[in-house]
């Protein structure tokens, strides 16, 4: 039986964002998810972004345990198949992600974390004078890949403090664009397996932050009109001794899902 490779590439977030956002039109974009944009925004743009990017959940979790998911379905509109870039490692992917460019034109193409040089989508929002945060783990790909820019970055050592940060910036509301990174569910499935006890307690603890962070956003950002993700880099597979792995060409690891929703104001 062939692979089953998704259509919408990862590569579109970054412009979708900005034309949702109103800042730029981009021919690389999501048009399910522009679709959704107009019939929630009336024809408005978003004014707030919230980006989560949850490390190494595959398609295939989601379709396996579909019901561990049932928070962030419903605390999303739309939940949509991405396919990730090769090789598919975490710089590569998030490189990709935020810059809207495979990795031949954004330059990382193996497991390094030099500073981007080429136009993220960080350097779009800061151009139209808007305000950007990472809030992240220290030493992961995205607290190193989008350094030197004009943006602050919130960088931890756990993920507890991490997700415990962004909720307070959803509190002091100065954002227009807040990215999130949680590593816990990567890190886990490389030790243990993807389908481990500690991976999937990882896994859970992903999707119920989520749904902390979105019911915040529906709560505390009710002057806002909002776009928010929850979005994974790239899938995993189980390879011997019963641990996990992910960066091959292969339907597994380059076949994740992507959830969005879009908060309107009151």
């Amino acid at each position: 039986m062939a692979e089953i490779r998704n259509e919408i590439c990862l590569t579109t977030v970054a412009g979708t964002v900005a034309e949702i956002m109103g800042i730029e039109k981009s021919e690389n974009t999501n048009s399910v998810l522009l679709s959704l944009a107009k019939e929630k925004l009336g024809g408005k743009k978003a004014d707030r972004a919230v980006l989560y990017n949850p490390d190494a959940v595959a398609l295939w979790l989601y379709q396996k345990y579909t019901h561990l998911f049932t928070d962030a379905v419903i605390s999303s509109d739309i939940a949509l198949p991405v396919l990730s870039v090769m090789p598919s490692v975490t710089p590569v992917c998030f490189a990709s992600m935020y810059t809207g460019v495979m990795p031949e034109i954004h330059g990382i193409q193996k497991y390094e974390k030099p500073v981007l040089t080429v136009n993220t989508v960080f350097d779009t929002f800061i151009k139209a004078g808007k305000k950007c945060a990472i809030v992240s783990t220290a030493r992961d790909s995205i607290s190193c890949i989008f350094l030197e820019r004009e943006m602050d970055y919130f960088i931890y050592e756990n993920v507890e403090e991490v997700n415990k940060k962004a909720l307070e910036l959803i509190d002091e509301d100065v954002y227009d664009l807040i990215v999130i990174y949680n590593g816990n569910y990567d890190g886990t499935m490389h030790k243990f397996g993807p389908e481990a006890k500690e991976s999937i307690d990882a896994l859970k603890h992903n999707i119920a932050f989520y749904k902390e962070l979105t019911d915040k956003i529906k709560a505390e950002w009710k002057n806002h009109d909002v776009l928010y993700g929850f979005l994974p880099d790239h899938g995993c597979h189980e390879i011997d001794g019963e641990c996990g792995s992910h960066g091959l060409d292969m339907e597994e690891d380059m076949n994740i899902i992507h959830f969005y929703g879009i908060s309107t104001k009151e």
